[in-house]
């Protein structure tokens, strides 16, 4: 029997998708909050002129040193390897965050659609720019608010696709 709360319902739902079902689901609910998070900064990008962010390319870099594993290449093609990688840095992140999310709708919490945007966002933010701030590549207290708007409004549209598509593959 589920139970609700003041921030959602805590128990198995009508459907009997298993943990591996929800976390599939997940996945593919954070690619789409990821798509989507791209669409908006990227369209972002476009209205006002502004360039690329190299924090993803900076990050791959940190970590590969960090690990000791060398990018092959030479200066073109190693260059290129970063910037394809670090795109994918928020991919994954995107995507895995969405597997938390499948993961903790098959422990049977449903959350309110407001409550479930706003930890969804708050997850992402955390998976995207926590390596690159204890890296030491950002450090979100020094941002303005332009930066702040910059990044909160692409996450938070991750979150609502993720939350809006987690919900779409809860219903009967």
């Amino acid at each position: 029997m589920a139970k609700r709360t003041p921030l959602g319902t805590i128990g198995k739902g009508r459907r009997g998708i298993g943990v591996l079902g929800w976390a599939l689901r997940g996945a593919a609910a954070g690619a789409a909050g990821s798509t989507a998070l791209n669409g908006v900064t990227y369209l972002d990008m476009a209205v006002r002129g502004r360039p690329t962010s190299s924090t993803p390319e900076q990050t791959v870099e940190k970590l590969a040193d960090k690990a000791h594993v060398p990018i092959p290449g030479d200066d073109e093609k190693r260059s290129n390897r970063v910037q394809g990688l670090g795109p994918m840095t928020g991919l994954v992140a995107g995507v895995g965050v969405g597997v938390v999310v499948g993961l903790v709708r098959a422990a049977g919490f449903r959350s309110r659609p407001l409550v479930g945007t706003l930890l969804t966002t708050a997850g992402v933010l955390v998976a995207a720019n926590g390596p690159m701030t204890v890296l030491g590549i950002t450090d979100p207290r020094t941002w303005s608010a332009t930066d702040w708007v910059s990044d909160l409004v692409p996450h938070l549209t991750y979150g609502a696709v993720v939350k809006t598509t987690m919900d779409a593959f809860d219903t009967p």
